[in-house]
C-alpha cells in the first residue's frame, strides 16, 4: 500500500502488482480497456496467463451494447461481431486456456469450436449451450484434440450422447465428470456405462429419466462420487433407488417426481427430444 500511495504514473506501478489487478478482470475490461492505459499495462495485460479462463456467459455481446461498440472503436472495426472478439481472446491465450464457457444466446458454431480445437488444445473445461444435430458427429471427431478435458457441460443433451461418451472414454483419459440435460434413453445410459465406467460426477438435473436408467447408472458407474437428479421427471427416488445408491457420496434428487400420464415408450422419447431441438433451433434463428 506504500509503493501504491507513492505511484504518480501508472506506468510506475511494480509488475506482480499489476498481474494481482488483472487477474481480477474479466475478458471486457482486459481486451478494451487495460491495452490502451499505456504500453506497460498493454505489455502485462497481453500475456497468456490473463486468458486462461475464457468465460463468455456475462457479457453483453450484443452490438448495440456499450460493451460492443468500445471495442470496434478500440479495434477500428466497421462493426461488432462476437466471432473477431472471440479470435482475438483466444489469440491472446497463446494455446494456454484451459476453461472455456459460451452463452446460451450466443452460441458458438462448429467453425468456432474447430477454432478452439486449435488455438485452445489444453482445455480442461468446456461449457456449452447445445450442439445441433447435424454438427454432432463434427463436434465429436474434435473431442480427440482436447485430450485433457476432465469437465464437459452441455445446456441440451445432444441426440447422440452414446457416440460422444465413445469418443470421450477413447480420447479423454483425464475426463471425471459431466453435466447435460434432455430426454435420458437407455442407449444414453448404456454409452455412459460402457465407455465412461469411472465417471465421478454426473448432473442430469432437470432432464427426463426412468427408473430403469437410473438404476443402471447406479450399477454400472461404480466410481460415482456425485450424482444429481434434482427436479428430474420420470421416476421417484424410492427405498430401492435410495438403497442402491448408498455407495455414492453426494446423491440429489430434490423435486424428482413421476408425472401423471407420462409414458415410457422410447418412441415417445424420441419425438419429444426432436421437438425441443427444433425449438431451440427456432430460438437461436429469432435471436440472430
Amino acid at each position: 500500500m506504500d509503493h501504491l500511495s507513492t505511484v504518480t504514473n501508472w506506468e510506475d506501478m511494480q509488475l506482480d502488482c499489476l498481474s494481482i489487478i488483472f487477474s481480477k478482470l474479466g475478458l471486457d475490461d482486459l481486451t478494451t480497456s487495460i491495452p490502451f492505459v499505456c504500453k506497460s499495462w498493454s505489455q502485462v495485460s497481453s500475456h497468456p496467463f490473463f486468458y486462461q479462463v475464457l468465460d463468455f456467459r456475462f457479457l453483453d455481446l450484443n452490438p448495440s451494447s456499450s460493451f460492443s461498440k468500445i471495442f470496434s472503436s478500440q479495434y477500428s472495426l466497421p462493426r461488432f461481431t462476437f466471432s473477431s472478439f472471440l479470435k482475438l481472446a483466444m489469440a491472446q491465450s497463446h494455446g494456454a486456456a484451459f476453461d472455456l464457457r459460451f452463452s446460451s444466446l450466443f452460441p458458438p458454431s462448429i467453425e468456432v469450436l474447430s477454432l478452439a480445437s486449435i488455438t485452445c488444445p489444453r482445455l480442461k473445461t468446456l461449457c456449452l449451450p447445445r450442439i445441433c444435430f447435424d454438427d454432432e458427429v463434427r463436434f465429436f471427431n474434435l473431442l480427440s484434440k482436447w485430450r485433457d478435458l476432465e469437465w464437459l457441460e452441455i445446456e441440451s443433451k445432444p441426440f447422440k450422447l452414446r457416440e460422444m461418451a465413445e469418443q470421450i472414454g477413447i480420447h479423454c483419459s483425464k475426463f471425471y465428470g459431466m453435466k447435460i440435460r434432455g430426454l435420458i434413453r437407455k442407449e444414453d445410459v448404456t454409452g455412459i456405462v460402457d465407455f465412461l465406467p469411472k465417471i465421478e460426477v454426473l448432473d442430469l438435473s432437470g432432464s427426463q429419466i426412468r427408473k430403469e436408467e437410473v438404476l443402471a447408472i447406479v450399477d454400472g458407474c461404480r466410481e460415482l462420487k456425485r450424482l444429481s437428479l434434482k427436479e428430474c421427471v420420470g421416476f421417484e427416488a424410492d427405498e430401492e433407488v435410495r438403497r442402491r445408491a448408498r455407495g455414492i457420496q453426494v446423491f440429489e434428487f430434490d423435486g424428482c417426481r413421476v408425472e401423471d400420464g407420462l409414458r415410457n415408450s422410447e418412441d415417445q422419447s424420441e419425438v419429444l427430444e426432436q421437438t425441443f431441438m427444433y425449438f431451440d433451433d427456432c430460438f437461436e434463428m429469432w435471436m440472430f
